[in-house]
């Protein structure tokens, strides 16, 4: 009994040393003191349980501590892969797994090792870390489903039904002028209070000289005070109100009045461009500040450069918008003239924007020409555009030879030209010009000569062959091309010539029978009818004596038989002798070739215009106007010039400048909106004078009086601010006809 005593004593000491060693390395989460021992249920999953196998003890009385204390085999390894395990399943929750608890009192020798068989078995039960991770993944997963289901309703929900309506498309395009104005109108202040502000304060400290500053952004002040005043105003106040006012047209008529602020910008942009490079070159300074704002979030890591391109964009973008506008437009709309009208003249300002750096390269490339020819006249001018030019071979008509050719295919005529063997100067010889009116092109088939088409003007008809298939239809191609703009630029003159005699003081019927009255040399200083400029050597005044109108001599070089006049052959206008003989245009005589410095005038001239704004007779506006009368006037350090003033109540932002009361066509036009207004004569201008400046633009005036000049002053301050002035109450209508018949006589 003793023995049997101490024997389990010993079993039990050894397997409660075992058992708490074991508790010690184990951490299963879950796991509590205290909690009442579960009972275990197994899974089917699971191995089944192992049967219990007890070592046989020996009968031996000297059991050695060493081996009382030693655990049984693989004890030690199931305890490392449970903490790998825990180890792994760090950061991932589960429920807790109930470990199942033993009584250890009554456990004989060797049942520790089934207890620890069978708590791994149990803990084996229990998912792996993969299955969890998975299954949080997979949570995951739809979380996201969800989140992007709902984002997808709700887009849903807020965009449109695929077919919409013609007025929620029309409020779309109008929607988008307005988002596009502000975009643009936070560029412009970029430009304009950013770059040019910072610039400019830098300069007043004779750092880099202020002019060349003042160069660079050219008007962008007027530009951006007009588009920040006035224009985004509107369309934001339009937008607001577009249930009870769906138009956009009327709104952007008030733009085109000052489309020449953007004629003037972009013919400066090259010289900025240039300028801008130059001075980031030159200046460290100038391209510090330059630096410090491109790198600013406001410039959205694009360059000065960039941002300067958008007003050249700008007037485009309108175009574009317009004409989707209108293709959305029912024709019976309240807005659809006004759109028409606004569409013409933005679409003649787009296309200005569109070829202004063309046009300064094609007039580098006439002069170019010019010389090459041999100084030819009628090269250089701003109408003539080169189409193509190249070698060519000429068939000889008399034999079967072939001699080489140079054309040069303008938009108006064909240059038919001989090569010049020279080194420098002059390369060809112009041979014969045919004019592009009355031209026509052919496609001819020769045996001994492929590639062969036939030209034929007025002036002359060539046989020429190209080089190959493709050159013979690139030229073909060209002429085809060149002599249907010109028909159809022709037709539009013969209507603009029928719409004027309809327009006529003097009726048609009466034309010839009754003297007209006659206009006065005075009241004019352009013909009325070609609006040529009058001068005292080439162009003087002759009066048509059917209609009384002034004009030149190339107007008025026609005789018809007047009944008024007992039937004598007198001198008349063109107009005139078509509607009293009958005849008809193309019976007119070809005018006297015009010389290269007149031309040349025109070149300079013919690059100031850019919409035909100015196209209004000077009478329209002396009714109704909020101030007109007579004013000195200079432009630069041009000399002083008297010239008819108004600002018409129609346009309260714009100054015409007409040579005189009865002049069709304005000989220039100022928006005035963001212009300077200088009170203080200086020692050189006249008396009672004042200026206007704006970039490198300086207009002075000079009135007759300084009770005169106060009240052009007062309207002018209002104008260029944007505010509408007011008629003075001095200007009345018998004043200005009083002062109109002072200067008549």
């Amino acid at each position: 009994m003793q023995e049997g005593g101490l024997d389990g004593a010993i079993g039990k000491g050894r397997v409660s040393n075992l058992i708490s060693r074991f508790e010690e390395n184990r951490h299963t989460d879950g796991r509590r003191e205290g909690t009442p021992p579960k009972q275990v249920s197994r899974s089917p999953n699971c191995s089944p349980p192992r049967k219990n196998y007890q070592r046989p003890r020996e009968q031996t009385s000297d059991s050695s501590p060493h081996h009382a204390l030693k655990p049984p085999n693989g004890v030690l390894a199931k305890m490392n892969r449970d903490r790998d395990r825990e180890r792994d399943m760090e950061g991932v929750t589960h429920a807790p797994v109930p470990i199942a608890r033993i009584n250890k009192q009554g456990l004989l020798n060797g049942d520790s090792v089934d207890l620890t068989k069978r708590e791994i078995t149990e803990e084996e039960c229990v998912d792996s870390p993969d299955v969890h991770l998975n299954q949080a993944k997979e949570e995951e997963e739809q979380e996201k489903r969800k989140v992007s289901e709902q984002s997808d309703i709700v887009r849903m929900n807020s965009i449109p039904e695929q077919k919409e309506t013609n007025e929620q498309k029309l409020y779309k395009i109008a929607n988008e002028l307005l988002q596009t104005e502000k975009a643009y109108v936070a560029r412009l202040n970029l430009l304009d209070k950013v770059f040019y502000t910072k610039l400019m304060e830098e300069a007043r400290k004779d750092t880099f000289p202020v002019d060349v500053v003042k160069s660079i952004f050219s008007n962008i002040t007027s530009i951006n005070a007009f588009h920040s005043q006035f224009l985004l105003p509107d369309l934001e106040k339009r937008m607001g109100e577009w249930t009870s006012t769906p138009r956009i047209g009327d709104i952007l008529q008030k733009l085109t009045p000052f489309l020449k602020m953007y004629a003037e910008y972009v013919r400066n942009f090259d010289h900025a461009m240039d300028l801008l490079k130059q001075w980031i070159d030159r200046s460290p300074p100038f391209k510090a500040i330059i630096l410090d704002i491109q790198s600013q979030e406001v410039c959205g890591n694009l360059t000065l450069q960039h941002h300067m391109l958008e007003p050249v964009q700008r007037v485009p973008r309108y175009e574009m918008l317009l004409k989707d506008y209108l293709k959305k437009l029912p024709p019976e709309h309240m807005d659809r003239r006004d759109a028409e009208k606004s569409l013409e003249i933005i679409g003649m300002a787009a296309t200005h924007s569109n070829t202004a750096i063309r046009k300064t390269e094609n007039l580098k490339k006439l002069l170019e020409i010019y010389e090459m020819l041999g100084e030819e006249e009628d090269i250089v001018n701003p109408s003539n555009e080169l189409i193509k030019e190249g070698h060519i071979l000429k068939l000889a008509a008399r034999n079967t030879s072939a001699m080489d050719r140079y054309l040069f295919l303008f938009n108006n005529m064909l240059l038919y030209c001989v090569p010049k063997f020279s080194l420098v100067g002059q390369k060809f010889t112009v041979r014969t010009r045919i004019g592009i009116e009355g031209m026509n092109v052919k496609e001819t088939f020769n045996e001994d000569y492929p590639h062969t088409f036939q030209v034929s003007g007025k002036e002359r008809t060539l046989e020429l062959q190209a080089s190959s298939k493709l050159d013979k239809e690139s030229w073909i191609k060209a002429f085809t091309e060149t002599i249907d703009i010109s028909l159809q630029k022709n037709e539009t003159f013969k209507s603009a010539i029928k719409d004027t005699e309809e327009a006529s003081d003097l009726n048609i019927s009466e034309l010839g029978k009754r003297a007209p009255r006659w206009i006065r040399d005075n009241e004019v200083t352009m013909c009325m009818k070609c609006k040529e400029g009058f001068n005292a050597i080439t162009r003087r005044r002759h009066h048509c004596r059917a209609c009384g109108y002034v004009v030149c001599w190339k107007c008025s070089d026609y005789k018809a038989t007047l009944e008024y006049d007992g039937n004598k052959i007198s001198k008349v206008c063109k107009h005139c002798y078509f509607i009293l003989t009958g005849r008809t245009d193309s019976d007119d005589r070809e005018g006297k070739k015009k010389g290269i410095l007149e031309l040349r005038r025109k070149t300079r001239r013919a690059q100031t215009v850019v919409v035909d704004s100015t196209a209004i007779e000077a009478a329209q506006f002396c009714g109704s106007s909020i101030m007109c009368g007579f004013l000195q006037y200079c432009e630069r350090n041009k000399p002083w010039q008297k010239v008819w003033c108004v600002i018409p109540e129609k346009e309260a932002l714009v100054l015409y400048l007409y040579g005189a009361p009865q002049d069709v066509k304005a000989q220039s036009t100022i928006p005035l909106l963001g212009y300077h207004v200088e009170d203080n004569p200086r020692a050189t201008d006249p008396p009672a004078s004042f200026r206007l400046s704006q970039s490198k633009s300086i207009h002075s005036f000079a009135a007759e009086s300084e009770e005169l000049k106060q009240r052009w002053l007062k309207v002018i301050r209002m104008a260029v601010t944007g505010e509408v002035p007011e008629s003075p109450e001095e200007n009345s209508s018998a004043e200005i006809t009083e002062e109109l018949n002072s200067n008549g006589n």
